[in-house]
């Protein structure tokens, strides 16, 4: 592979999803690269939190959701009968768009995914799990001498920033980000935006946000989505600066959405 080759993380090759009668997705094709940051914008309603999803296949979940199509991670289908759901989730880590801490200390959210992985064999491990992923996440300096009080008592920025250390605690490949930032304050969401950046150098990210400057500012590809259509995708800077498509430009505008 060249250097200036990028691998495919995931390969979505066309996806349809349906919620009972209702499909939500059509015909979906999207590449993500490996250490970028791909947004997936449009208005409410529009599939990207369907797609996202789909990708550590939280919409299991719901009985009356059906899925056709590919979704391949590092080119292996996730919705094959071989696949372990929950080691994929353990590849795959969510955050999602409320702060969400574990009623417990902000040590134990941390160990909490490595326990159940079997990743911890002694306390040293634990410890050395809960620095490395709360300087990871930006936290670390804040919290190292609180480390027994309760997460849910940080402010909301450390607590989102205390659940993507969670995220990151069992080593994933790929953190998926719902809306991250929106219950957050301008202060908290540029300390996100600076993690994400960071955090791209180990992971693959793929992040859904309502905030086109946002969109802007952390990814390197974007996905503009439509009435379940994905309209256009490609480089950010292109989408933002020279659309091909004249609803992508009516969106970035603003002229709807």
């Amino acid at each position: 592979m060249s250097e200036n080759k990028i691998a495919n993380k995931y390969q979505v090759r066309d996806v349809n999803v349906f919620y009972g009668d209702k499909q939500a997705l059509f015909n979906i094709e999207v590449d993500v690269l490996e250490n970028q940051v791909t947004a997936l914008i449009g208005p409410s309603g529009c599939g990207k939190s369907t797609l996202l999803r789909c990708l550590n296949r939280m919409n299991d979940v719901i009985d009356v959701c059906k899925i056709s199509g590919d979704i391949l991670l590092d080119g292996q289908d996730i919705y094959s009968k071989k696949i372990d759901v929950v080691e994929l989730r353990a590849r795959v880590g969510m955050v999602f768009q409320k702060p969400n801490p574990f009623p417990k200390s902000i040590y134990d959210n941390v160990v909490y995914g490595p326990k159940i992985h079997g990743m911890i064999e002694h306390k040293s491990d634990g410890d050395e799990i809960v620095e490395t992923s709360l300087k990871r996440a930006g936290l670390w300096e804040e919290v190292k001498d609180r480390l027994d009080s309760p997460g849910t008592g940080l402010s909301g920025g450390q607590q989102q920033r205390l659940c993507i250390a969670r995220a990151i605690a069992v080593s994933p490949e790929v953190i998926l980000m719902d809306e991250p930032c929106s219950a957050l304050d301008p202060i908290a969401t540029a300390r996100i935006e600076e993690l994400i950046d960071e955090l791209k150098e180990k992971f693959t990210i793929v992040i859904v946000t309502h905030s086109m400057q946002q969109a802007a500012r952390v990814s390197q590809k974007t996905a503009f989505f439509h009435l379940g259509k994905l309209v256009e995708f490609g480089d950010t800077d292109q989408i933002f600066t020279n659309p091909h498509n004249q609803q992508t430009q009516d969106y970035i505008t603003g002229r709807y959405g």
